[in-house]
């Protein structure tokens, strides 16, 4: 049983919620907890921090109809409370698909959980640093299914031999020196060598010698390729 929350009373209904990015997400209610709600849309259950839930609506009625689950994920325990943090430490080793920003997901698993960030490989982007602020949802596999259907040999699940520093500020300055991709290298003043990490804001030199400062704060992902 999770901790009760205002949303309680409400597993097992039907609800429309809009989360971060205007994204609209709909689907049953199957669980609670003291950060997090659990939205099975009829294929999928999707984890999802309170922190990027705006809207919840358990009275429209637009004439979907979801089967509620048969069963939830084997990976949780279910006589436990539910948190973030307890959702990622569960989730690693388990391939899952992750949404970051709101229109592109990450596939891959999670691979540690430290106080303020989480470490996430991809068969396509490697090695990830992702703040737990940013994490929009999580959607656990089903059962067997792999991401892009690559084999054990091709995609092993293996521990996390990367160093991991306590904060996502003091991993960004072990890796001072190197260059470093900023939410996936979207623009092109998100990819530079990182120079400095300080007073909440990273400096990096990017491709023609330009510095730029960026806020840590709002900083979804980083890669050091």
């Amino acid at each position: 049983m999770s901790i009760l929350n205002n949303f309680d009373n409400y597993i097992g209904e039907h609800v429309k919620m809009t989360a971060s990015g205007k994204v609209l997400l709909s689907g049953i209610l199957v669980d609670t907890g003291s950060n997090i709600v659990v939205l099975y849309d009829g294929q999928d259950f999707l984890y999802i921090p309170l922190v990027h839930v705006h809207y919840l609506d358990f009275n429209s009625d637009d004439g979907e109809t979801i089967n509620p689950p048969d069963h939830m994920p084997t990976w949780i325990q279910e006589d436990h409370s539910i948190s973030l943090r307890k959702i990622l430490t569960n989730a690693k080793g388990v391939f899952t698909e992750i949404f970051v920003t709101s229109n592109q997901s990450i596939h891959g698993y999670v691979t540690n959980v430290m106080n303020d960030y989480f470490t996430f490989f991809s068969p396509v982007h490697k090695t990830m640093f992702i703040p737990l602020q940013h994490l929009k949802w999580l959607i656990p596999y089903p059962y067997s299914h792999r991401p892009y259907s690559l084999s054990n040999k091709d995609l092993p699940l293996t521990p996390s031999n990367v160093p991991a520093s306590r904060t996502f500020e003091e991993q960004c300055k072990r890796h001072l020196g190197k260059v470093a991709i900023f939410d996936m290298g979207k623009h092109p003043n998100k990819i530079g060598k990182l120079v400095k990490v300080e007073n909440g804001y990273v400096e990096i030199i990017i491709a023609r010698n330009k510095t730029i400062f960026t806020n840590l704060q709002h900083v979804q992902t980083v890669q050091f390729p």
